[in-house]
């Protein structure tokens, strides 16, 4: 006698099994459901699908965050996640972030020093009338 398995049984994916399914109202059984659609993110300009698949519970760190970039942001800029209506939040490489459909994030440079570029001198020269002229001189000169 041979033993036939119910092809809707779980476990009989040699037999043509279906894949995962859910219940939908209506009385037409079991449908197949749908794989979850990507999330879309931002990141500096750049319009990025994420699979939800690839999320640890829902969350990325910011070094995953920061290689989803095309090059990945280097490590002497900072992250930040773009807080609407809020102050933006600096995001570390080992600080989770939930990941959620359209947020936004932007890097900085780590150090900025203004005044590299050259530096500007303030001066006040007066006459003997008591008349005083200001000027402004760059000092690289």
């Amino acid at each position: 006698m041979t033993n036939l398995k119910d092809p809707q049984t779980p476990g009989n994916a040699d037999q043509g099994a279906p894949g995962p399914t859910a219940h939908v109202g209506g009385g037409n059984g079991p449908q197949p459901v749908a794989p979850p659609s990507p999330l879309h993110i931002r990141l500096d300009r750049e319009d990025i699908d994420v699979d939800p698949a690839n999320l640890h519970d829902g969350t990325l760190t910011g070094r995953q965050i920061r290689e989803l970039a095309t090059p990945p942001i280097a490590a002497d800029r900072d992250l930040f996640e773009i807080v609407p209506g809020g102050s933006d939040r600096k995001i570390e490489d080992g600080d989770t972030v939930e990941i959620r459909d359209h947020i936004r994030f932007f890097s900085a440079p780590r150090n900025i020093n203004p005044g590299t570029a050259g530096s500007l001198t303030l001066s006040l020269q007066c006459s003997t009338r008591g008349r005083c002229q200001r000027s402004v001189r760059d000092a690289a000169q």
